[in-house]
């Protein structure tokens, strides 16, 4: 029986899980998977209340019972400089080697895009989750004077590099994606731009039907906005991958309905909707959902449970083709009326 970790974590992030956990019972009324989900008390009012962060203790039980976590939003307000969101969700992604980032924007309706034409989309980025920029490898020197200097330092290593584009490809072949885009900065970071390039051309040639090309991370920017319909699959960096993952979700109607996964593969998983707590609606039932069970889909798939999985990703396109949609969308559906529109409908559903 699959276990599976539920934290619903901080602000908006505790309507939407519940929302996807909804949908998730309605999955086990339907297919039975025999998912047992484990409901965890970690986020911003556990530390507020107990000092607490995540003890050694659970990271261990998440690491070694459970065989995949479904997490909400970490971030509060109350909390000075979000401790506990570090310490949990990038204890995680470090703590358990969560290298690949799976970043999938699929456009469900022309009219979400800001784009005016912007054909279909159907783009998955890879971004190497657990080097880059984000190891905080560095420091400051005379900090606070006119003389400070600070140093932030881009780590990046053959295994951690070959290992990423490996997935990229083989996520590729097994999806019948035509084409696979690197994106770098090797015109202003060399060293680390050859290092890339060759660990990519080394894996493509595995994979010899494959198209390739490589985009500096600018020119991709530029470009996604032009013609998002040329790129399928892309790997990149820890921090292009975060900055161009983001611009996609936007291009497909923004972040309210865009889910990720933080996988090691045969090991360890960690599925999360991107948009972040939002303290700011948290409680208002204005939350989009979608991200979420958008998540629970992802999660499925990666269990071994294919059919609800698509079943899933067909009912929220679905939703949002018959504007069952939250404000973000420009809909007038609560966060539980759209949860609750989606797990009847899986019960209902002509798969």
């Amino acid at each position: 029986m699959p276990r599976v970790a539920v934290i619903p974590g901080d602000g908006i992030g505790l309507e939407v899980i519940r929302e996807a956990v909804r949908v998730i019972e309605a999955v086990e009324t339907r297919f039975a998977p025999g998912l047992e989900l484990v409901h965890w008390d970690l986020g911003a009012d556990r530390y507020l209340r107990e000092g607490v962060t995540i003890t050694d203790e659970e990271f261990n039980s998440l690491a070694t019972e459970h065989d995949a976590i479904l997490l909400g939003a970490l971030g509060d307000p109350r909390v000075p400089g979000n401790q506990h969101a570090r310490d949990i969700l990038l204890g995680l992604r470090f703590r358990l080697d969560l290298y690949v980032n799976y970043r999938p924007s699929v456009l469900l309706d022309p009219a979400m895009s800001p784009l005016r034409d912007p054909g279909p989309i159907r783009l998955d980025i890879f971004r190497e989750n657990t080097e880059g920029v984000y190891v905080d490898l560095g420091g400051t020197f005379k900090e606070g004077t006119v003389d400070e200097v600070a140093i932030q330092e881009d780590l990046n290593t053959w295994k951690g590099v070959e290992r990423i584009c490996r997935a990229a490809f083989e996520h590729a072949d097994r999806q019948g994606r035509a084409r696979v885009t690197l994106v770098d900065k090797a015109n202003a970071m060399p060293a680390a731009g050859r290092l890339w390039r060759r660990a990519f051309a080394h894996v493509a040639a595995d994979f010899p039907a494959m198209d390739t090309d490589a985009m500096y991370v600018d020119a991709m920017a530029m470009d996604l906005v032009r013609r998002p319909g040329r790129y399928e699959v892309v790997v990149t960096g820890n921090l292009f991958g975060d900055i161009l993952s983001d611009l996609a979700a936007e291009l497909v109607g923004g972040l309210g309905t865009a889910a990720s996964a933080n996988i090691h593969p045969g090991r360890h998983a960690l599925f999360e909707p991107v948009h972040g707590s939002a303290p700011d609606i948290a409680g208002e039932g204005k939350a989009n959902p979608l991200g979420a069970i958008s998540c629970v889909a992802l999660l499925l798939d990666h269990l071994g449970f294919p059919e609800p999985a698509a079943l899933i990703e067909t009912i929220v396109r679905e939703a949002v083709e018959k504007g069952v949609r939250t404000p973000d969308m420009g809909g007038t559906g609560t966060t539980e009326e759209v949860g609750h529109w989606v797990a009847k409908r899986v019960l209902e559903h002509d798969a």
